[in-house]
């Protein structure tokens, strides 16, 4: 099979969409299938193709959120070049600019289309309005998500039941919608897999030491994460614990901000920035425990990667995470902040409870290996191009009834 894969985002650009997309085209490409990546270049101002990797780059310009390019919805030049890919299915990732040329080029070539929906949109409406409209902006976004994830493709999937009903219940979405968990190549993060010398030289970089207790969190530095909370928690456990350490990884628009909120505990509360993406394993390996409080996940990508490097999570009781993390096998979840603090207290404190839940933990994750995922996806990818198939073949018969001579 020949699929185009279409996104906004791509490496060397580090998120969970990014990680999910290098993991899905890995992932086909070893069951035999060709896979074009169709993105906006975001480092150079003009088109780029990668022929060993497949990867069309095609120029744009700064939105202003985060490292993001607004493209061309029609680029003429990348026409050219995708047509000749005879592409058997499109997997639109976005809804902006790459993911209304990937529409209109399917429509225009007669190509089934799949659209992934990633995000909770309407938790990110402040970056447009900073806090001006939120009530009539959230009614825009839920009627532009409708237009993109239901009238404009063949087929829907969502990570997680929390999105299907975002759909079903609260966009009254009648189309067939496919809840397919992301997977991840669960092995990066693998014990056996981390580089020791490493471990060692970042442990000593972040001045970690054995006896410490170190709370990871892995994601964007931004409002949605709900940082302030973690940090809130940190600061109450410090006083009475000083061999308590709270690890942020990452980069955002909030990291100075969150900085002047923990600087009463610079040694405890470590802003790591931005990491290259090939090294993200190694700093779960930094950990005892992964902690969110975000409640704008779809699913949640770094509890499972959490996960695959054995460390229990403790996330905040969000329909995200609830199929995840279950109680007293691989993590907890917590309603509030003093709870998070009992639960992190009670894992510190018991040595016998903290091998246990790493344990499940690490057998939790091996449930979402990126094999798995792969073959849901291309189920999907077939039942889009039988829909396809099938309405051409009923827009021929009509065609053919109407200019039939011999009908009377």
């Amino acid at each position: 099979m020949r699929i185009g894969i279409f996104t906004e985002t791509y490496t060397p650009y580090i998120s969970g969409l990014v990680t999910s997309e290098l993991m899905l085209k890995n992932a086909l490409e070893k069951k035999g299938h060709e896979v074009y990546v169709v993105t906006a270049n975001l480092q150079t101002f003009r088109y780029e193709y990668d022929e060993k990797e497949r990867v069309l780059r095609i120029p744009g310009i700064p939105t202003g959120i985060y490292d993001s390019r607004l493209t061309s919805i029609y680029p003429i030049q990348a026409v050219n070049k995708i047509k000749n890919w005879n592409l058997d299915v499109i997997h639109s990732q976005t809804e902006f600019a790459i993911g209304t040329f990937a529409r209109i080029f399917a429509k225009q070539y007669n190509i089934p289309i799949v659209h992934t929906y990633h995000t909770m949109y309407e938790d990110y409406v402040h970056y447009i309005t900073k806090g001006y409209f939120n009530k009539s902006s959230k009614k825009l976004v839920e009627y532009l998500t409708k237009f993109y994830c239901d009238k404009t493709i063949t087929e829907l999937i969502v990570p997680t039941k929390k999105a299907y009903d975002l759909f079903k219940e609260k966009y009254n979405v009648e189309r067939n919608i496919h809840i397919v968990p992301t997977g991840i190549e669960v092995e990066r993060f693998f014990k056996e897999n981390i580089y020791p010398k490493r471990l060692t030289e970042l442990k000593k970089n972040y001045k970690i030491g054995k006896k410490d207790f170190v709370c990871v969190f892995v994601g964007r530095i931004a409002e949605e994460k709900n940082i302030p909370f973690l940090i809130n928690v940190a600061k109450k456990i410090i006083p009475k614990h000083s061999n308590f350490k709270l690890l942020i990884v990452g980069d955002g628009p909030d990291k100075t901000k969150y900085e002047e909120l923990a600087k009463d505990y610079p040694k405890n509360i470590i802003f790591t920035g931005k990491v290259p993406w090939d090294d993200i394993p190694i700093y779960y390996h930094l950990g005892n425990a992964f902690v969110s409080a975000s409640t704008s996940e779809t699913q949640g990508l770094t509890i499972i990667e959490a996960m695959a490097a054995s460390l229990p999570a403790l996330c905040i009781n969000d329909e995200s995470f609830s199929n995840t993390v279950i109680d007293g096998l691989n993590g907890y979840l917590f309603q509030n902040e003093k709870e998070c603090e009992e639960l992190i207290l009670k894992i510190m404190k018991d040595k016998k409870l903290e091998l246990s839940l790493q344990r499940g933990a690490r057998t939790s994750a091996e449930k979402h290996s990126s094999k798995y995922f792969a073959e849901q996806v291309l189920d999907v990818y077939k039942k889009a191009i039988e829909i396809s198939n099938s309405s051409l073949k009923t827009k021929f018969i009509d065609f053919v009834s109407k200019v039939n001579p011999w009908k009377k």
